[in-house]
């Protein structure tokens, strides 16, 4: 027997192990989810986030032929549930509901204990937020463009809230001062809760957040509405008539809070193409629509909510903020 026919022997008996490893492989994960799916969410219970991934385990049950189960582990703007999903074991019974943190916190923090685009496999994006610029009912305006003028005439002397480091309060605010050039005092604070009850108040002036977070302030008149932050108007009766930031002057201004679907690096193919086959199911399950809708937020339904797409908006994301946050100078530890 020559040499050249050992090494085809050899080859070809890698083929079939290889061939035979990869059916096994497969053979093994036909009938995943055969227990409980796990969302872990990076933010305390009761938050935007944690409703949004208990509305999302409601939809994904029906698909996936399985209990989902939501799992809130909150702390450092996220970054502690991420890395908790990022270490977990790559089953896909461990999955990551996270919003546009996951994109910042890059810029944010000097260390995070996870590579936001290597530790972890993109199943798709859910659906994208948008904020309302809101302040306390004794600032002096009646539309944005007398606001403008009024925080240009009390620059250095208005206090800008937001819901800690990381937070679509946060980031918002960020993109607002650039956009205005001007420098507002920034007050972070323990979450959305106190910083919107300080701006009833009237401890601090002005705050961007969330419209699920700002509706009921508007609709009961604690708090002024100025101008809405994504591309186009909303569809919610109470903010029909209020226009965008964009239309009131700042020039392409578009700020939304997104949410999207993860799970560990390295977890198989087959798992992954269920897990996004059933993320798209839950998407066009019309309870859930109509629940987002409520909120003021959109279904994903274009490009990003396959697994390339939605790797490729955070990383354009992640550009995005990055010199946002650096030419801000706002980092944490």
């Amino acid at each position: 027997m020559t040499t050249a026919t050992i090494t085809r022997g050899s080859a070809a008996a890698k083929t079939i192990m290889g061939t035979a490893l990869a059916l096994l492989a497969s053979a093994t994960w036909a009938d995943y989810p055969d227990k409980p799916v796990t969302l872990v969410v990076p933010f305390a219970a009761g938050g935007p986030s944690d409703k949004i991934a208990r509305d999302l385990a409601d939809a994904l049950r029906k698909p996936l032929g399985q209990t989902v189960i939501v799992d809130n582990q909150a702390g450092a703007g996220g970054t502690i549930g991420a890395a908790r999903v990022a270490r977990a074991p790559n089953d896909g019974y461990t999955l990551l509901v996270h919003h546009i943190g996951l994109a910042t916190a890059p810029a944010l923090y000097k260390k995070l204990p996870y590579k936001t685009l290597e530790d972890f496999e993109y199943l798709g994006l859910i659906n994208e937020a948008p904020s309302v610029l809101i302040a306390n009912t004794s600032v002096q305006a009646a539309n944005f463009a007398e606001l403008r003028r009024w925080a240009e005439a009390h620059e250095g002397k208005l206090n800008l809230a937001n819901a800690g480091v990381g937070s679509a309060s946060h980031l918002c605010g960020l993109m607002l001062q650039s956009a205005l050039k001007l420098k507002l005092t920034t007050v972070p604070y323990k979450g959305t809760a106190p910083a919107m009850t300080d701006l009833i108040g009237g401890q601090v002036d002005l705050m961007c957040e969330q419209v699920a977070n700002a509706v009921p302030q508007i609709e009961g008149k604690k708090v002024k509405v100025f101008g809405v932050t994504s591309a186009e108007r909303l569809a919610l009766p109470l903010l029909a008539s209020v226009p965008t930031l964009n239309e009131s002057g700042l020039s392409q201004f578009n700020v939304q809070v997104w949410h999207g679907l993860y799970a560990p690096r390295g977890t198989p193919a087959t798992v992954l193409a269920k897990l996004n086959t059933a993320l798209k199911a839950a998407l066009k399950d019309p309870d859930l629509i109509k629940r987002e809708e409520a909120l003021g937020l959109r279904v994903v339904s274009d490009a990003r909510l396959e697994p390339a797409g939605h790797k490729k908006f955070v990383q354009e994301e992640m550009a995005r903020w990055g010199r946002v946050i650096r030419e801000a100078g706002e980092t944490a530890d």
